[in-house]
């Protein structure tokens, strides 16, 4: 998945946070390799060596992108949800079970500075 931020910097930040949360890094950082001293333009998360997530910079941010991630429980939930609020998110959903819509599921949602909504989902 790509998405691309208005604000890169914040972006990176929330992302930085709330992903670190559920065990994924930032594996890559690119910019213009024309350039002597380039500013960062791409970043990507993951876990090990395989990307599932890029952050690009650009004028016209990605709306309306709904992204889910697997959490190990409900603990590593509550700390994304707050990791990710604390880094400039704001939350759509906290953190509680879904018995209507999801049974067996323990999740939360928040929006990117963007306004696109990242989940993280655990096993009940």
């Amino acid at each position: 998945m790509t998405l691309t931020a208005a604000d890169l910097a914040a972006s990176l930040r929330f992302y930085d946070a709330a992903l670190a949360a559920l065990g994924l890094t930032r594996l890559h950082e690119l910019g213009d390799e024309e350039e002597d001293d380039p500013a960062l333009e791409v970043a990507a998360y993951g876990t090990g060596e395989t990307a599932t997530l890029w952050v690009v910079a650009g004028a016209t941010p990605s709306r309306g992108v709904h992204l889910a991630f697997r959490a190990r429980s409900a603990a590593q939930v509550e700390a994304f949800h707050a990791a990710a609020l604390a880094a400039g998110g704001t939350s759509h959903d906290a953190p509680r079970r879904w018995p209507i819509f999801r049974r067996g599921q323990f999740n939360a949602i928040v929006r990117d500075p963007d306004g696109n909504l990242v989940e993280a989902i655990a096993p009940e």
